[in-house]
């Protein structure tokens, strides 16, 4: 079989990892669920649809001393990038009988940075770089079958019905725990591989989000930060959102569990939210120009129902996520199997670029075994 690389994902692992192969001289293609790139990288306007300019549902922020590789790649690609905004009081809400508690902010160290455009301006530069042949969309994989001298991929194609795609090597850029859920493999994965793919939690899968957008950000008039947290919710953590452009919003992390989101809805949720920016922060947070509402433990391509239990972070492990018939085959670079900073962005980039030396190196070695 012509040495080709499959990859599957197209969030941040998998388009690092394709663009790292691609540079290499590999032929490679990416395949991705979703109707569009990024996974759980996903920046909107107000109206939820993507934007190059906009807020960003998923991960928001880096720390560029403690994580090098990311900040490499982000130079290396030249975006821009801005502190996220903390200078002002920060307020704190432990009873709802009890006043909101103002308190002097201190800097932030590390700086949390964000890049300007929001996260999604990564996924669109790093996509640039690819050729978009090798790319298809709406390809949810379902089933890798070993072959001989490769894998045999199957996915069920949005419009197309289903896709067989054969490779010699695969990298699996997507959660292990999703995986062991949503695949299946023939052989079947041995034991310990399985049960390590299933107890590793989903980053962002338990969790949700919540934007007011505002027409000014009348809390740094008041000098406040936009940082608050509260013991009373809807929403535990609060943070200034206003975009590098100048578009300002506050958001919170719901901080209630997946069951709770579900039976209470959006609707109700964002409602008492913004009761809450009013108690928090003033009568001028009642009216925002718009909201958004992000809910990852209701996203099938994040979240299992193991994830609506299993809130937990993801621990830095060793790289032996395959064993058994499939190592040397198939090969993982979900941000949770990152030997480093796994679940975040930074763990994201490491792990494919760990991933995209694992297969170099077993590609090299296929070559020397050839007659």
């Amino acid at each position: 079989m012509e040495t080709r690389v499959l990859i599957v994902g197209g969030g941040l692992a998998g388009l690092v990892t394709a663009r790292l192969l691609h540079r290499a001289g590999l032929a490679i293609e990416l395949r991705e669920a979703r109707p569009r790139l990024g996974g759980r990288i996903l920046t909107a306007d107000a109206s939820g649809a993507p934007s190059a300019d906009g807020f960003d549902l998923g991960p928001s922020w880096f720390w560029p001393r403690m994580q090098p590789a990311m900040a490499a790649l982000v130079a290396e690609l030249q975006l821009d990038v801005f502190p996220q905004h903390s200078e002002g009081d920060v307020v704190f809400q432990r009873m709802s009988r009890e006043s909101v508690q103002r308190y002097g902010g201190a800097r932030q160290e590390p700086e949390s940075m964000r890049i300007a455009g929001g996260t999604g301006a990564l996924v669109t530069a790093l996509a640039r770089a690819l050729p978009a042949a090798c790319v298809r969309l709406e390809a949810t994989l379902t089933h890798l079958t070993l072959q001989e001298d490769g894998v045999e991929a199957r996915f069920t194609q949005a419009r197309s019905g289903h896709e067989v795609v054969r490779a010699s090597h695969v990298v699996l850029a997507l959660p292990p725990r999703l995986l062991a859920a949503r695949v299946s493999f023939s052989p079947a994965l041995d034991a310990s591989t399985a049960a390590r793919w299933q107890r590793t939690p989903t980053w962002m899968a338990p969790h949700a989000k919540v934007f007011a957008l505002y027409e000014r950000a009348f809390w740094r008039e008041a000098g406040l930060s936009g940082t608050a947290q509260s013991m009373v919710g809807p929403l535990a953590e609060i943070h200034d959102a206003t975009t590098a452009s100048g578009q300002p919003a506050l958001f919170g992390f719901v901080g209630m569990s997946a069951a709770q989101r579900q039976a209470i809805g959006r609707h109700d949720i964002v409602a008492a939210s913004v009761r809450q920016l009013v108690t928090l922060f003033g009568p001028d947070a009642a009216e925002p120009r718009a909201t958004l509402y992000q809910d990852w433990a209701a996203d099938p391509l994040t979240s299992t129902e193991a994830d609506w239990t299993d809130g937990a972070h993801p621990v830095a492990a060793g790289r032996d996520w395959v064993s058994g018939a499939w190592r040397g085959r198939v090969t993982l670079a979900g941000s949770e199997t990152s030997p480093a900073e796994p679940g975040y962005l930074a763990g994201a980039v490491q792990a494919a670029e760990c991933a995209a030396r694992e297969v170099l190196d077993l590609i090299r070695g296929d070559a020397r075994m050839r007659p």
